[in-house]
């Protein structure tokens, strides 16, 4: 059956004047799979034509196919091409003839080439790893959960479980993390995504892809994806994005004017191209689940170009973006995110590609719901307070707004935490949730404290143990004073209960009416907590000291109080927000060579110092520590960087070339202490100029750089907008 399109070009509306360039080659350099997952496109769906190509790519076609993505990409004058070895199963093709493979292709293309693999990893090895290394191939990895979750399709012929084995490869990939690419997750509704995203976060992916099961009007899909990705989408907001998923950030990069870098959703589409093991160039293999042939297009790397590909009525099709797409689609309220979703997801027989995606109510209900999660982010970030932030200060007001949001992720993700401990003896979350109705104040005090969500994100992940839940309810009833007695469980002989302190002597139940006797926290300076004794504040890139000396608390206090007067003479636009935001310190252990500090993104509000007596150090230490606890909290509720960025910068403060966030990070607390020095070298101080100098200089190109990359969002372009805006009115 040929393609209702390959034989209608008259008939073909909306085609663009001009093909954009190809962008991503998928080689597919072994025809044939070690498993037999029962949802692979390539072998259980319509198109059968694996059974008519050679079993692998041979070194001529390689070469021959090579020397096509050459051509194209110079007479582009592309700055790079990305090519994706693909299968099959790649790793069939042993590492000898991968080695080839690999040689022919960095030696063939003159651009720089985004060399990628996708795999099952079960035959993957250490040396196949370090070959990989060599090359620079980032690798991929094909997983669905846990084991019952990926023992549903993806088994070897025999049945047997494959999943043993990719835990295996996934560890190889581990220890290799300069080519770990991610994991490739083709859901199933009756698998539960909590569970499944648990499982893929525990091989601690660079990035995860979320594939929705091919199918088409002619063979539809189980109902239930939109509710499985709400459900999964909510649970990675409230644990602060801690991994992209290339489905969700692509489709908040178009609500935000960005593009979704996938074809599965968005109307920029049409730069990927297929090479089959016998050279022939095909559409994306997707197309093989609408029907025989689909994804042909009866061109070869022999006979044809990638431009020649590119002026195929099919292909000049996918490029012409809304006009592409059925009525229905354009007159659709989200038609820009969603795109029509995957080309292949439309076909129908009689009506062929001219059809909403067979998942359209659920791209619709899943992009709807986002829609309304980033409203809702945008008012607990409005406008006005994004952009006083982004002028690197930020005022009291500004820094509640990120507080409070700070305190929902933080409850969002104890909810998730009591879910896990729910059917336990005792129930430490009913206790918070009714005193949270009678004195939500008592409850706030506990819940915001910044090793809260460090816990609670660890105990998540599987570091760490249960009870800290009833620590929190124990706290709550103490601070409220509530006659409810909540069991607890002693840690080395002791209950740490936050922002309180210490209960030592076996205490197994605490009573709010009755509280026992605390050693208790110790506050400091302008009434911030000392924090020396909570078991999870050792979460620095520095370690933490133990508890302090009734002597070390009071030199503590001496020097933080004079600090903080410094604050507000030499950082004045910084002060009010500091005091708004800044509620713990925790000591660290001093380094003989240099001043220590730190900051843990889990624990927004707090920051990790190794002590000095010196006022005027701490207090830059301060403001400049808390510009990144500060910036942390706005990068969990807006991205500012592509999340698939790999740049690399400059930046005057390090040796070392710097990921963009590092050095958006680096910018923004350098401001802060630029405005320090300028502030110190108006009044005269000895040496301030110099150290001005450098600070501005360093910023000021900094921001430069950022500006440059290519890898800023476009909330992230507006921020440093705004910074550069403050480093314009510095004197030079």
């Amino acid at each position: 059956m040929r393609s209702p399109l390959s034989s209608r070009p008259s008939e073909i509306a909306g085609a663009p004047a001009s093909a954009r360039p190809l962008r991503q080659f998928v080689l597919k350099v072994h025809e044939l799979c070690n498993l037999a997952c029962d949802h692979c496109y390539v072998y259980e769906h319509a198109d059968q034509s694996w059974r008519r190509k050679p079993p692998i790519m041979s070194a001529a076609v390689a070469r021959r196919t090579a020397e096509r993505i050459a051509e194209h990409a110079v007479r582009h004058r592309l700055a790079g091409v990305g090519v994706v070895l693909h299968g099959g199963e790649p790793l069939l093709l042993g590492t000898a003839r991968l080695r080839e493979l690999l040689t022919i292709l960095r030696g063939a293309i003159p651009v720089p080439v985004d060399l990628r693999m996708q795999t099952n990893a079960v035959r993957l090895t250490e040396a196949t790893a370090e070959m990989l290394e060599t090359f620079g191939v980032r690798t991929g990895v094909s997983l669905d959960g846990d084991r019952s979750a990926n023992d549903r399709h993806r088994r070897y012929r025999n049945g047997a479980s494959s999943h043993e084995r990719t835990l295996r490869g996934l560890a190889i990939l581990r220890s290799h993390p300069e080519i770990y690419a991610g994991i490739l997750c083709t859901i199933d509704v009756r698998n539960d995504p909590i569970a499944v995203y648990e499982a893929l976060l525990a091989e601690a992916p660079p990035r995860i892809d979320l594939l929705l099961p091919h199918a088409t009007w002619d063979n539809p899909p189980l109902p239930g994806h939109a509710e499985w990705l709400i459900r999964l989408h909510r649970r990675w907001l409230a644990d602060g994005r801690p991994v992209p998923i290339r489905l969700f950030d692509g489709l908040r990069d178009i609500a935000a004017g960005g593009h979704s870098g996938t074809e599965a959703v968005g109307i920029d589409r049409g730069e990927v191209a297929v090479v089959e093991t016998d050279g022939s160039w095909e559409q994306p293999d997707s197309m093989k689940t609408a029907f025989d042939g689909a994804a042909a297009t009866g061109l070869t790397v022999v006979t044809a170009s990638a431009d020649d590909l590119l002026s195929t009525p099919v292909m000049r099709h996918r490029q012409s973006g809304l006009a592409a797409l059925s009525a229905t689609c354009r007159a659709c309220p989200v038609v820009t995110q969603c795109g029509g979703g995957l080309y292949a997801h439309r076909f129908r027989t009689g009506s062929g590609f001219d059809n909403p995606s067979v998942y359209c109510a659920d791209l619709k209900g899943l992009i709807t719901a986002m829609n309304d999660e980033v409203t809702a982010m945008r008012e607990a970030l409005p406008d006005r307070v994004f952009d006083d932030l982004a002028t690197g200060a930020g005022g009291a007001s500004s820094i509640a707004y990120l507080t409070s949001a700070q305190e929902s992720i933080t409850r969002a993700l104890l909810v998730a935490a009591a879910d896990r401990l729910s059917g336990t003896e005792s129930d430490p979350w009913s206790v918070l949730s009714a005193l949270d109705k009678h004195d939500p104040g008592a409850v706030r005090r506990i819940l915001t404290h910044p090793f809260v969500r460090v816990w609670a994100v660890k105990f998540l992940s599987g570091t760490a143990g249960p009870h800290r839940l009833a620590d929190l309810a124990a706290a709550a009833v103490i601070a409220g004073g509530a006659d409810v007695d909540v069991p607890v469980t002693a840690r080395d002989g002791r209950v740490h209960l936050p922002t309180l302190g210490t209960v030592t002597g076996g205490v197994t139940t605490v009573n709010g009416a009755r509280p026992p006797a605390l050693d208790p926290a110790r506050r400091i300076g302008p009434g911030l907590l000392l924090e020396d004794a909570d078991p999870y504040r050792d979460c620095h890139e520095w370690p933490a000291t133990g508890r302090l000396t009734p002597e070390q608390v009071r030199a503590w206090d001496e020097a933080v109080t004079a600090a903080w007067r410094v604050v507000e003479r030499d950082a004045p636009d910084h002060a009010a927000g500091l005091a708004a935001g800044l509620t713990t310190i925790t000591p660290l252990t001093p380094d003989p060579v240099t001043l220590r500090s730190a900051t843990a993104r889990q624990a927004s509000g707090a920051l990790g110092i190794a002590f000095t007596p010196d006022p005027e150090a701490l207090a830059v230490l301060l403001v400049h520590e808390y510009q990144h606890t500060k910036l942390g909290a706005v990068l969990d509720l807006i991205d500012l960087v592509d999340p698939d960025s790999q740049a690399l910068l400059r930046v005057g403060w390090r040796s070392d070339p710097r990921p963009v966030e590092s050095a958006l990070q680096g910018t923004y607390a350098h401001l802060a202490v630029a405005e320090i020095w300028r502030q110190r070298a108006e009044r005269g101080v000895p040496g301030a100029a110099g150290h001005y100098a450098r600070y501005r200089d360093w910023t000021v190109d900094a921001i430069g750089a950022l500006t440059a990359s290519g890898s800023l969002t476009a909330a992230g372009r507006r921020f440093t907008d705004g910074l550069a805006a403050t480093a314009a009115k510095w004197p030079v």
